[in-house]
């Protein structure tokens, strides 16, 4: 037997136990506040990390309080209003504004956000999850690709959050940068209304999420998992926009 193959590299006797063990553990998961920057400049170590160590209580948690942040902070009677011309034009009598309608529209449009928001990370992940690890055959498990959704989803809230005063100056407390907004050529319609349904920002995360499954299973190529993510935005603004004005 050669003596060589049982003797330990003279690299790794030198290293420390802790050093081996982490080497061996894999890439380690950056403190919140860290995540956060790196979603945004940095995403690619970032996703590595968590497709590694998912994790995403906190992530989950601040993109609900950044939602309900943003409803808080619109004024409710815009809201109301808003909702109310909605009702006039599909031909619907609108109801005045009564002080309990206000106090009830007050606290129950920021809670009602942020539970939308629980609902479509969950339903989303479910979605990835459903495509990538059973139709496509990935190894991905459903808490990895719910990592880096809630982490993914901090890019359109905390922009969001930065659009509230224009929303408020403007008036229009569902404006978002979505592609519509560079295509003012187009008449209104069905076609404009899927392009308003495309936010930036949304696009940005799911580009995020598609580096993350990437990260999840090296077999899937960044091009393959972004045709998935932009397409579930796409197919979402198609729906959408049937029920836009």
């Amino acid at each position: 037997m050669d003596p060589s193959e049982s003797e330990t590299p003279q690299h790794e006797m030198n290293e420390p136990a802790e050093t081996q063990e982490a080497a061996e553990e894999g890439p380690t998961v950056p403190p919140f506040y860290k995540r956060i920057i790196d979603v945004f400049f940095n995403p690619g170590t970032l996703v590595e990390a968590l497709a590694a160590k998912p994790v995403y209580a906190a992530a989950l948690l601040t993109g609900i309080v950044l939602i309900a942040v943003q409803f808080a902070l619109i004024p409710v009677e815009l809201i109301l209003e808003i909702q109310r011309e909605a009702m006039l034009v599909s031909g619907r009598d609108a109801p005045e504004m009564t002080d309990l309608m206000v106090t009830i529209a007050k606290w129950g449009t920021p809670i009602g956000a942020a539970l939308s928001v629980m609902v479509m990370t969950f339903l989303f992940t479910g979605l990835y999850t459903l495509v990538f690890a059973f139709v496509l055959g990935d190894e991905g498990r459903f808490r990895q690709y719910l990592s880096v959704t809630t982490h993914a989803w901090l890019i359109p809230m905390f922009i969001g959050l930065l659009l509230t005063p224009l929303r408020i100056s403007t008036g229009n407390p569902q404006f978002t940068l979505s592609m519509g907004s560079f295509l003012f050529f187009l008449s209104d319609g069905y076609l404009l209304n899927v392009f308003k349904g495309m936010d930036l920002t949304q696009i940005w995360s799911a580009l995020v999420i598609a580096q993350g499954a990437t990260a999840i299973d090296r077999r899937r190529s960044f091009k393959s998992a972004a045709v998935v993510t932009i397409g579930l935005i796409l197919v979402t603004a198609l729906i959408a926009a049937r029920f836009m004005p």
